[in-house]
């Protein structure tokens, strides 16, 4: 090949990796106007959310992440049990969204929601007095009767998935209380009302030096799903449809893993 032909080919590669260069810029600004596009698209508006009490401290970062992404736009949560937050719905409380703690309640809302996404999971664990001072090991020692345990309400998703994970080991436990979420079941071990208690992994999270959490094997758990849909009846039906939409983001999960949450 002569010295000739060499030149030309390597004059032709640098010209093709020059132009190639500011296409790759391109690329990135069109996809940086893109996002940014999307996020105009949104109308600014107050959104309210109705959401699972499980959610609490990990909504209130995702709102503020939000809020600074969309300025001008608002979001209120509003937590309670999810079987507080259906009939909330059904009753036509001003709201534009809601989260809740399992399928089963979201199921249903069908006539007064869109489609529903999930946008996490949860898992049960026993949450005793900080150190375990009644050396609870597993779901067996919830039923002698000298513990005093708490459970959420059967009608509650976390009340459900325990009874769930208990009839499978055919385990009878009488508990001192059933509450009407599972923050009310967290609070009461926390408090040293209870030696021990049915939550989600993340809840027992959210109070590391007043609770421990025992770990339930997987072959004995029970998994929780989150679905999240915009109301039908919200005044601010695309703003809240974007904020759904927004909670399966990259950016939203980050948010939900590094608080415990499982992928959906």
């Amino acid at each position: 090949m002569s010295r000739v032909v060499t030149r030309r080919r390597t004059a032709a590669a640098l010209v093709t990796a020059a132009l190639l260069v500011p296409l790759a810029a391109c690329g990135k600004d069109d996809a940086k106007k893109d996002a940014a596009a999307d996020k105009s698209d949104v109308p600014k508006a107050h959104l309210t959310v109705l959401a699972a009490s499980s959610l609490t401290d990990v909504f209130a970062k995702a709102g503020a992440v939000y809020e600074k992404e969309h300025p001008g736009t608002k979001v209120k949560f509003s937590f309670a049990g999810s079987q507080e937050l259906a009939a909330q719905v059904k009753e036509g409380a001003p709201a534009d969204a809601v989260v809740t703690a399992d399928t089963k309640t979201m199921d249903g809302l069908k006539p007064d929601t869109g489609k529903p996404t999930v946008i996490a999971k949860n898992r049960l664990v026993i949450a005793t007095g900080e150190g375990n001072p009644k050396k609870i090991a597993g779901l067996k020692n919830l039923a002698d009767s000298k513990l005093k345990v708490v459970l959420a309400a059967p009608e509650v998703p976390v009340g459900r998935y325990s009874k769930q994970v208990l009839d499978a080991q055919k385990l009878t436990v009488k508990a001192v209380s059933q509450e009407p979420n599972v923050r009310a079941v967290l609070s009461k071990v926390a408090m040293g009302e209870a030696d021990a208690g049915l939550v989600y992994k993340t809840d027992a999270a959210t109070a590391p030096k007043k609770v421990d959490a025992i770990d339930i094997p997987d072959a004995q758990n029970a998994v929780a799903s989150y679905p999240a849909a915009a109301l039908n009846y919200s005044e601010h039906g695309k703003a809240a449809t974007a904020f759904v939409k927004w909670l399966s983001s990259p950016e939203a999960q980050k948010i939900l893993r590094d608080a415990g949450f499982q992928k959906p």
